[in-house]
């Protein structure tokens, strides 16, 4: 099985892929989409939806874990962000994969155990878990892994 997790983002979109066998994680991998803020959010949107059409395609995901908008004080950074994720689930529902969406709060805890955790420390705690030699290259990247990281840990008994 492979997990999809993605951190969605207008200008970096993380991603990451847990390979997962027999109830154990047996390989993992993270990337960012990044986008040019100078170019229209339409043209960013495209981007990344063409781009995670791209890692669908490559990597075969049997499942998507997603993590949801996070509601700051920016309602315009609230809807950019909707924007986002409404490409990214439609190139998932388009490609037939199973969604399941995540709070920030609800990723964090199922990572870290804390649901008010830092970025340092999803991202340490994804380096810990996964058994890298180095970080992910982004916290957009490690946050990405985590919301796979969360579905594992909320599924893997039911396997």
């Amino acid at each position: 099985m492979i997990i999809l997790g993605i951190d969605p983002g207008s200008l970096n979109c993380g991603y990451g892929l847990l390979q997962v066998q027999k109830r154990r994680i047996v390989a993992a991998g993270s990337d960012v989409v990044k986008v040019s803020g100078d170019l229209p959010l339409a043209q960013r949107i495209a981007l990344i939806y063409q781009k995670i059409n791209e890692v669908i395609e490559e990597y075969k995901p049997d499942i998507a874990s997603v993590e949801t908008i996070f509601y700051g004080k920016n309602i315009q950074s609230a809807f950019t962000l909707g924007h986002v994720r409404g490409a990214i689930l439609l190139a998932l529902a388009q490609a037939e994969i199973k969604i399941v969406e995540y709070s920030p709060l609800e990723i964090k805890k199922s990572v870290v155990g804390n649901g008010k955790a830092s970025k340092e420390q999803v991202g340490y705690m994804v380096q810990k878990i996964l058994s890298l030699k180095e970080p992910p290259k982004s916290q957009d990247a490690s946050d990405a892994l985590a919301a796979a990281i969360c579905y594992y840990n909320k599924e893997k008994f039911y396997w």
